[in-house]
């Protein structure tokens, strides 16, 4: 993982051959292991390429790379697959070997086609002026493009800066496809125009209007002075994935279930479908497809292999390689156990769970009729939180830290012991107040869920912030100390609810349009991910020097998916607890786990309670004002806070 930024400016006036301080410093944290920067100037125009690395496998590979050609390359992306890369290969310097070697657009698009894995780039070719830029299908690396001076400079980077005269400066680079613009052109017509290839599905039916939805869309968001054009060859990148199967049952769907509706969330209803041989294949084949995801995503990486026998260390002071976004959820209790299968057993697992100190108090009930739908939903994903009250003081003496994702996230932790005592397990306890929520908010965390302004953004940016830093306390019978995750990989379970119709909307949508309709919803929920979720995700866990990686968002899980009907992944004529991610609620009773495979699903607002900390009138669409830039002038002060 990197952090890389290229910036370009076609008048000399207006060209710097250092970057902004602010963002150099957000850039380095990025990339802690190498930072190098690299000029290149033309009569038409100048760019600088800034380079920072997060060194995660093969030889330490500074960036930017340059050839005897002139061409420049930055990277920030993992191949798992599609592209051959040895354990001991650099794969930012295969991909440039590759691109090196293409003889046109055609071949540059075949190359990123065929990558699996989570990536943004940028690609500068000195031949002919053209600079190349995008992101993966997912949108899973975050790509920031910024547009100034009307059109005689432009930046794109990794993360934005945290101070701007203009709040919207900076918008992510849409997951479209890949872009290209002539600089020389650019330079010479006073004209911002970037071509763009995107991704195409091979079957040829809706193809052109897919294309001009793209181009409208990304148009709508961008200064007049930049235009956006298909790529007159119509050449395209292939979808890494199928397409969704919107297959419905012949029967209606009352009638084929209407022998299971009725059936309580239990151990004994789940294993009633499992009884089904089909559906038992099923189960078993998302759990291999999903293991080997894992495997990719704990393996790649670096360790102490090569120790000499002085060197090694005692297993218990190995330290984590490998973090887990933890709550206790089905999600995160699959993701866990499957790593259990791949990392060695002398490392530990860093399990991170975050819960916001809250205050006990009455919370307002709003008359607002805007407000009611939204109420009615949220109260289902946290309608359990009064069940767990009595559990929770009886659990924890400092009940401010009692949160629901605490106390599921304890019980998963005894799940995991059980099912594997011999691995040691931290299970890291991240408990954040109010001052340090709005103090590192205010001073670290907002300029990186922007350009995303909602109070959602906010919540769920803050939450994956102060998890993923790992900076909490270890609790055993026979002590409790201070704890600090160093693992460079943190798995999360982004993903399975937007493929498995994990969210109280999808409960909604079939309630009131039926399968059809919630098949609509989530085809969308996949097409919007790289916008609502995966950028901000990126540029949040990044900004520790570590790297966020997704096995349900991995190319060949997601075909699987895609390739079943809706009503094997999902029934919500089922209760909450069973009906919602129905096949990894099988997966994870065929894994072994119990408690947890009949959670219901809880936003992470609600479960670590950030949702309470602050406001309770708030509606998560609502544009969040705790979301707006900070001054220049105290940019300098505040960004030497410890953190």
């Amino acid at each position: 993982m990197c952090g890389i930024c290229c910036s370009v400016s076609f008048s000399v006036e207006h060209f710097s051959k250092d970057l902004k301080e602010d963002l150099l410093y957000n850039l380095k944290r990025r990339g802690p292991h190498s930072t190098k920067q690299l000029f290149r100037a033309d009569e038409y125009y100048q760019c600088l390429f800034s380079g920072h690395v997060l060194h995660l496998r093969g030889v330490l590979t500074a960036q930017p790379l340059e050839d005897e050609r002139g061409n420049v390359f930055l990277w920030n992306g993992e191949v798992f697959s599609g592209i051959k890369v040895e354990d001991e290969e650099n794969d930012t310097q295969i991909m440039f070997n590759y691109l090196s070697s293409c003889q046109n657009d055609s071949d540059i698009l075949s190359l990123f086609s065929q990558v699996q894995g989570p990536w943004s780039f940028i690609y500068y070719q000195a031949s002919n002026h053209h600079l190349w830029f995008g992101r993966d299908f997912f949108g899973r690396r975050s790509l920031l493009w910024h547009f100034s001076n009307l059109g005689k400079n432009f930046c794109l980077s990794s993360v934005g800066a945290q101070m701007s005269e203009v709040a919207d400066q900076w918008q992510e680079v849409p997951a479209s496809g890949i872009f290209r613009i002539d600089l020389k052109s650019t330079s010479i017509s006073k004209s911002v125009v970037l071509k763009l290839y995107p991704w195409k599905c091979i079957s040829k039916e809706n193809v052109i209007k897919e294309c001009v939805n793209s181009l409208t869309q990304i148009s709508a968001n961008l200064p007049t002075f930049v235009s956006v054009v298909e790529n007159e060859a119509k050449l395209y990148l292939k979808e890494p994935v199928v397409p969704l199967n919107k297959m419905l049952p012949q029967a209606s769907f009352a009638t084929h279930c209407s022998n299971i509706s009725s059936m309580p969330p239990t151990r004994q209803t789940l294993q009633g479908f499992l009884a089904d041989g089909n559906m038992k294949e099923r189960v078993q084949q998302l759990i291999d497809v999903l293991s080997i995801a894992v495997k990719r995503r704990v393996l790649c990486l670096p360790r102490d292999e090569n120790l000499t026998p002085s060197e090694d260390v005692k297993s218990s002071d190995r330290k984590a390689n490998v973090a887990i976004l933890f709550s206790g959820g089905i999600d995160s209790m699959v993701l866990a156990t499957l790593a259990d299968r791949h990392i060695p057993l002398d490392e530990s697992i860093d399990l991170l769970n975050v819960a916001f100190m809250t205050k006990e108090k009455t919370i307002p009930t709003s008359s607002n009729k805007k407000g009611r739908k939204q109420k009615t939903c949220a109260s289902l994903e946290d309608s359990s939180e009064e069940s767990f009250k009595n559990a929770a003081a009886a659990a924890d003496p400092d009940k401010q830290c009692s949160v629901p994702d605490r106390i599921t996230g304890r019980a998963g932790l005894k799940e995991l012991q059980a099912a594997n005592p011999f691995r040691i397990w931290n299970f890291v306890e991240i408990n954040v107040s109010l001052e340090e929520l709005q103090n590192l908010r205010r001073t670290q965390i907002r300029h990186l869920v922007q350009p995303l302004e909602t109070v959602l953004d906010d919540s769920i940016g803050c939450a994956v912030w102060f998890a993923s830093r790992g900076i909490g306390r270890l609790v055993t019978q026979d002590e409790v100390k201070s704890y600090q995750s160093n693992a460079k990989v943190v798995l999360t379970g982004i993903g399975a609810d937007e493929q498995l119709a994990g969210y109280c909307r999808h409960r909604v949508c079939f309630q009131t349009h039926g399968l059809e309709g919630l098949n609509k919803e989530i085809e969308m929920e996949l097409g919007r991910i790289s916008s609502r979720n995966l950028g901000r995700d990126d540029r949040v866990v990044g900004d520790h020097g570590k790297e966020a990686r997704f096995p349900f968002l991995d190319e060949n899980v997601v075909s699987f998916l895609n390739s079943l009907p809706i009503w094997e992944k999902a029934n919500l004529t089922l209760p909450r607890g069973i009906g919602e991610k129905l096949i990894l609620r099988l997966a994870a009773m065929e894994l072994g786990l119990t408690t947890s495979a009949l959670l219901p699903k809880r936003a992470m607002q609600f479960g670590s309670r950030i949702a309470k900390m602050e406001k309770n009138n708030e509606k998560a669409s609502d544009k969040c004002e705790r979301l707006q830039v900070i001054s220049l002038e105290n940019f300098s002060v505040e960004k030497e806070i410890t953190m």
